[in-house]
This record gives C-alpha cells, sequence and structure tokens, in this order.
C-alpha cells in the first residue's frame, strides 16, 4: 500500500511540477481537515438541533409535536388502560408526563469505561471466579505462565536472529548453520506454546460462559423468574438473547482482553529491558530512545482516546437490535399456522426487513465509526511509530562509544557487532511496538466489553429484583384520579402491598384483593371469596372479565397488589389451560410433566399406575399407537387438540392437588368424555375451579362467580334446577 501511493505521488508532482514533499504535506493536511469536519459536523447537527424550537399544540388533551420529528416512540411507550376506573386521555397532563419521560431519558449512561462499568465487571468477575481454588484459577495460572513463556520465547528468537545476521557479516558459515538448526530447533515449541494460548483461551471463555450462564439460570428459572421478566417487569426485552449470544459475546471478550492485555505488558516490561541492556553494551546513554517512546506513546494515547468513538454504546444498541430481529423471526416460527391462514406473509415480511433494515443501518454507522477511528490508529501506530522507532535505534549506533580503529580485523568486528545489535534491536522494538499497538488498540475493546456488561449485570439485577417482587414497567403517567382507594402508586408504578397468609382449614380466601393486569389496568377493583375444599366453583362472564387473571393471582404469577390472599401451607394447585405444553420427550413424560422421570421412579410409580391415568381421559390407547411410554415425537404436532386437552387432564390425575384450575380446558372434548372426567376429578378428592361455557358442566360445581366486565361481580351458590338446565334464575339471584 505504500509502494502505490508513493507511486501516485510521485506521478502528481511531476505532473504539476511540484515536489514530491510539498504533495505530501498536502495530502496529511487534507486528511486532518477532512477528518475534523468529520468530528465537528454531528457536534454542529446537535447544537443546532437542540437550539431549534418546539411547537407543542394540545389536540383534545393531547401532545402534537410540530417539531418534523417522529412521535412513533411516544406512541409505543403509552400504555392503554381500558379500565373504566381510569380517567380518560384527555384529562392527563400530558406535557408533564413527556417532560417527565424526557428527564428519565437523560438519566440513564450509555455504557463506557466508567465507575459504573468497573464495578460491574467486578461484580461478574466474582461470579465467574468463585474462589482461589477453582477450575478458573487453575486455567488462568497456566493461561499466564504460557504468555511469559512467549515473551521470553520472542526475546530469545529476536537475539538469535541478531547473531545469523552478525555471522552473515562475518562470512562464518559454520556458526551461522548451527544457528539456523538452534532456530528450526526453537519454531517447533514456539508453534505448540502459540497453539496452546489459543486453546486455554478458548478452554477459559468457555469456562467463564459456564459459570455465568448456570447462574443465570438458576436465578432464570427461581420463582417463575422466567414468567415475570416478560410479563410482570419492562426492563429486559428478549431474555433468550442476553442468556445466549450476551454471555457468549461477554465472557469471549473477558478472555480474549486478559490474553491481548496481559500479554503486551509481559512484552514491553521484558523488551525494554532487553533493548536497555543492548544500548549499554553499544556504550551509548540509555535513556533518550526509551524516553522519545514514552513521549510518543503517550501522546499517541491521548489522541485516540479523544477521538474514539463510544463503542460500548454502539455495541449495546447492535445487540438490541440483534435480539429484536430474533424476536421478530420466532414470532413467525411460533404462530406460523396462525400467519398462514390469515395469508399475512407480507406483514411479516415487512416486519423482518425492518428489524433486518434497522440493524443493517446501524451496522454501517458502527463500520463508518471504525473508518475514521482505524485511518488515525493506522497512521499514529504504523507510521509515526515507525519513524520513532528508526529514531530510537539509530541513536546508540550514532551516540556509541565504540569507534573503529585502524585495524581492519577490529573494524569489521565493530561492524558486525553494530549488525548484529540492529536486528536484533530491530526485532526487539517491532515487537515491543506490536504490544503497545495492542495496548493501544485494546482501548476500544474495553469500551466494547462496557456495552456487554452493561446487558449481563442489568440482566443478572433484573432477575434478582424479579425475584424478590420488584417490579418497574416503562409508564409516562401518574395514579388515574377514579383508581380503587386501596391501590398505592409511586412514580407511575403499582406498589405490592397485598398481604399473604396461610390456614390450617384448606381452604382458599380472596380479601379485597384488586385483579390488575401487568399493564396497570384494574379489571376488577375489589374481590373477596372464599372456596373450601369440596366445594366447586364456575366462573363465568364475558372475554377479558378478569376470569383467567383470577387464576393468575391464586397461583402467584400475579402479585397481589392489596388485600389478603389466604391459601393452606404448601397448596398445590394444578393449572390445566385451553391449549396446553407438550414438552420434549417421551409418552412417560407427558404424563409425568413437570415432574421429571428420576422424579418419578423415586415415588414408586408404575406403569400400571400411569396407564390407570390415561383410562380416565379415555387415552390408554396411545401407549400402543405410539410405540410404548418411551416413545419420543413431536408431540404437539401428533396429538390433535381434544388428545392434548385429555392430556393435560391425565396430568391432573397423575398429581393429584387440591385444587385445580380448569380454564376453558375440555373446549375440544367430546361432553361425554368431558363428564366422565370430571366425575373423576371429583372422586379423587380434587376441588375445581372451573372456567367454561358449556351448560353441560354446570351440575359438577356448587357455587358460581359472575363477573359483568365492569369490575362487578356476584358469588351465589347454585340451585339443582339450576345445575340441570345451566340457566341461572335471576328471581332467586
Amino acid at each position: 500500500m505504500p509502494t502505490v501511493i508513493s507511486k501516485y505521488l510521485n506521478e502528481t508532482a511531476s505532473k504539476y511540477n511540484l515536489s514530491k514533499e510539498t504533495c505530501s504535506k498536502g495530502l496529511v493536511v487534507a486528511a486532518v481537515l477532512f477528518y475534523g469536519c468529520k468530528i465537528s459536523y454531528p457536534l454542529v447537527v446537535s447544537l443546532v438541533s437542540n437550539n431549534t424550537p418546539k411547537l407543542n399544540i394540545s389536540c383534545n388533551g393531547n401532545s402534537v409535536n410540530l417539531c418534523g420529528s417522529s412521535d412513533s416512540e411516544d406512541e409505543k411507550s403509552i400504555i392503554t388502560n381500558n379500565n373504566k376506573l381510569a380517567i380518560p386521555n384527555s384529562n392527563v397532563e400530558n406535557n408533564k408526563n413527556f417532560n417527565t419521560k424526557a428527564k428519565v431519558k437523560t438519566k440513564a449512561k450509555s455504557p463506557g469505561f466508567n465507575k459504573e462499568f468497573l464495578k460491574q465487571l467486578v461484580k461478574l468477575i466474582k461470579l465467574m471466579i468463585p474462589g482461589i481454588w477453582s477450575i478458573e484459577i487453575g486455567l488462568l495460572s497456566f493461561h499466564t505462565l504460557a504468555l511469559i513463556t512467549r515473551t521470553f520465547m520472542s526475546i530469545y528468537v529476536a537475539n538469535m536472529e541478531g547473531k545469523m545476521v552478525k555471522f552473515i557479516v562475518q562470512k562464518d558459515v559454520v556458526n551461522f548453520s548451527l544457528m539456523l538448526l538452534k532456530w528450526f530447533g526453537v519454531a517447533l515449541p514456539a508453534t505448540i506454546l502459540n497453539s496452546m494460548i489459543r486453546y486455554l483461551e478458548n478452554k477459559l471463555a468457555l469456562a467463564f460462559r459456564s459459570r455465568l450462564v448456570n447462574h443465570s439460570y438458576k436465578l432464570y428459572f427461581k420463582d417463575q423468574t422466567y414468567y415475570r421478566v416478560s410479563n410482570l417487569d419492562g426492563r429486559i426485552e428478549n431474555a433468550d438473547h442476553r442468556l445466549t449470544d450476551d454471555i457468549s459475546a461477554f465472557s469471549s471478550s473477558v478472555a480474549h482482553l486478559y490474553s491481548h492485555l496481559t500479554k503486551p505488558l509481559f512484552d514491553c516490561a521484558l523488551i525494554a529491558f532487553a533493548l536497555a541492556r543492548s544500548t549499554r553494551q553499544m556504550g551509548a546513554a540509555v535513556i533518550p530512545g526509551p524516553m522519545l517512546a514514552f513521549v510518543v506513546i503517550s501522546l499517541t494515547g491521548q489522541i485516540l482516546r479523544s477521538c474514539s468513538p463510544k463503542f460500548g454504546s454502539l455495541v449495546a444498541i447492535e445487540a438490541d437490535k440483534n435480539a429484536y430481529l430474533r424476536h421478530v423471526h420466532s414470532r413467525v416460527i411460533t404462530n406460523g399456522e396462525e400467519i398462514a391462514f390469515y395469508g399475512g406473509h407480507k406483514v411479516e415480511l415487512c416486519n423482518l426487513k425492518e428489524a433486518y433494515k434497522a440493524l443493517i443501518q446501524h451496522k454501517n454507522v458502527i463500520l463508518l465509526q471504525k473508518l475514521w477511528y482505524l485511518v488515525l490508529e493506522q497512521f499514529l501506530m504504523k507510521y509515526v511509530w515507525s519513524g520513532t522507532g528508526m529514531v530510537m535505534i539509530s541513536l546508540p549506533i550514532i551516540m556509541s562509544s565504540i569507534h573503529s580503529d585502524s585495524n581492519p580485523e577490529q573494524d569489521s568486528t565493530n561492524v558486525s557487532e553494530r549488525t548484529q545489535y540492529l536486528t536484533t534491536s530491530r526485532n526487539l522494538l517491532a515487537s515491543g511496538a506490536d504490544a503497545v499497538e495492542r495496548l493501544m488498540s485494546s482501548y476500544k475493546e474495553v469500551v466494547e466489553l462496557a456495552g456487554y456488561t452493561s446487558r449481563v449485570s442489568q440482566m443478572l439485577d433484573v432477575f434478582e429484583d424479579v425475584g424478590v417482587g420488584k417490579y418497574e414497567r416503562t409508564t409516562i403517567g401518574n395514579k388515574p384520579l377514579l383508581a380503587p382507594s386501596n391501590l398505592e402508586y409511586k412514580n407511575g408504578n403499582l406498589l405490592i402491598k397485598g398481604i399473604k397468609l396461610e390456614n390450617t382449614d384448606g381452604s382458599i380466601e380472596l380479601i379485597d384483593v384488586p385483579i390488575v393486569t401487568p399493564n396497570g389496568d384494574v379489571v376488577v377493583p375489589s374481590l373477596s371469596l372464599s372456596v373450601a375444599p369440596g366445594s366447586h366453583l364456575l366462573i363465568t362472564g364475558p372475554n377479558g372479565c378478569g376470569k383467567s387473571s383470577l387464576f393468575r393471582v391464586l397461583s402467584g404469577l400475579w402479585p397481589v397488589y392489596a388485600g389478603t390472599l389466604i391459601k393452606p401451607k404448601g397448596c398445590s394447585m394444578f393449572y390445566v389451560p385451553q391449549r396446553p405444553y407438550m414438552t420434549l420427550g417421551s409418552l412417560r413424560e407427558q404424563v409425568i410433566y413437570p415432574e421429571t422421570v428420576a422424579e418419578c421412579r423415586t415415588k414408586g410409580v408404575s406403569d400400571a399406575m400411569l396407564e390407570g391415568c390415561l383410562e380416565k381421559v379415555a387415552l390408554s390407547h396411545l401407549i400402543v399407537r405410539e410405540g410404548g411410554w418411551e416413545s419420543t415425537a413431536d408431540w404437539k404436532d401428533v396429538l390433535s387438540g381434544g388428545e392434548k386437552q385429555r392430556m393435560a387432564l391425565a396430568r391432573l390425575f397423575y398429581h393429584r392437588p387440591s385444587f385445580a384450575l380448569l380454564d376453558e380446558c375440555t373446549s375440544a372434548v367430546s361432553i361425554d368424555v368431558e363428564c366422565s372426567m370430571y366425575e373423576a376429578a371429583q372422586d379423587c378428592g380434587i376441588t375445581l375451579l372451573t372456567i367454561t361455557h358449556r351448560p353441560s358442566l354446570w351440575k359438577f360445581h356448587s357455587h358460581i362467580l359472575q363477573f359483568d366486565g365492569e369490575g362487578n361481580w356476584k358469588l351465589s351458590p347454585l340451585s339443582q334446577q339450576e345445575k340441570d338446565t345451566g340457566v341461572l334464575n335471576y328471581k332467586d339471584t
């Protein structure tokens, strides 16, 4: 590349009758000016945009921004409240809320090399290296030893090459041949050592990743955190991406950065010592060369740091966009059948293209930022440092106290000594320059590491908060003026003030408990009921009235924001949804889910007992049809809709809980099989809480809970006539 540039400079100089020096200076000045314009342009744009007045016009209480910018981001952040207890949007002080949101945004710091990054990194390192006797310490020790050995070997090879050149100048064939054989002898262990360094670095990355993954999984699957993170908390989107790609990238970055920093530091220290010894042997002053190198390296570091883009923030944004693209892909896979029925492939294709386009645009921004940074970095580290190195090498020879005399043999010896010094110093200096260059460029890697560190650390913090019931969601409003008095708000978020108690009579009781969705919509302001063992409850009402939400509160998926929830100690509940989940594994594992095969064998459950569970739901023929208990298949596709619902009820008979939460769980089952399953459940002593629209199931319940969809409810016993007809007698109620 330098040859090509030199060629064009010569042609330009000869064409316009200019000196080559003038053309070179002009090119450097033009490059510096161009880079200065590139750096200053964003600052000028930001200053102009900040000074541009924004006009907000209130239309029906909604703020309209006329400054020319899109308000799609603000629209997405608005949380819709369909609850009639909340005031309409026209009565909310939108300007105040938007200003509050803007203040919150300004407080968020972008990832970078700062105190917060160091705190997060130390916390993660303690997780990755739990103790001094851990495997990770052993890998680090072997890795460090290999890096130190490689540094000594580099110095040894540089000295060998200097001696080889000396023997060449002296025309000493014998010693040159011997030295060449030694050089080849060193090449084999040096190659093995280089490969070992890479191997240990990868092993270290895997060890770090395993520690973080195990810790993250432990938090993720503790106290239903996997559900609460995505449904009750709004700080993390696409947790799967952080658990996989982000942890992997962080672990690899930490392991690589350790190698990228440790070896250059060893190289700099030992090479500086070797250069100083060689300079002293030449009889020259030791201080001038290192002093010159220190000044040039310090100036280079300051320039690069001041001009470095915010790689940490850029990497974090790139990870977010990658996660969103994966999320869009997963939506298409999960909802493929529905999309195919609707013929919605064009819409989904547009969504994918938009997500991919946003990712590519951001990658182009990163590439452009890296381009200008690398131009400056290469100019300083390659050409400025090369010139400085030439000066450093020449100083000991020029200032040497060893002079040639009239003796030809002595003069020849001095020339060979100077040649050996020049070759050895050049190789050492090249290795030292490479080490310093890696230290300088590692700043960019440190900043990129800050982005991964921020994402992984935030993920673990959110997991820990959610595990103790601390949730945060993005809201722009304050407490609704017509919200129930038993609910408390802070910074627009509901406070969890409910009380959970235990009883000994085996019943479930709710006292003034509101049903509130994760978005903050109050579906039912206050609900009070009691379900005793054997008292089967039927739940009815229109869609969205809070039937399934009640089950989520009872099972502990949603928090109790107010009131009191009383349940028996160790109360076992089993939820059966309308669309059951089929796990991976054998036919046996479908029946015993969520229990494992090992737990099943520990309890001493026989195949005959499992077959009895299938007989209660008319699925015993599956054992022969699918090839036995150990047969595996993609059960969500193998079983029909009705078979999947009956399999879910077979799990109910296997686990025999105290309470069964049945949410339209027999909608695809024939009435005769449905009735037999309900009779079997009652015979097993299971208390049923059923959501259904089928009148045929009324006869299996003693009470009915009716929701009207407007926050009101009514609990009443069912008469025998109502059970038989499936119709309420409104005169009696």
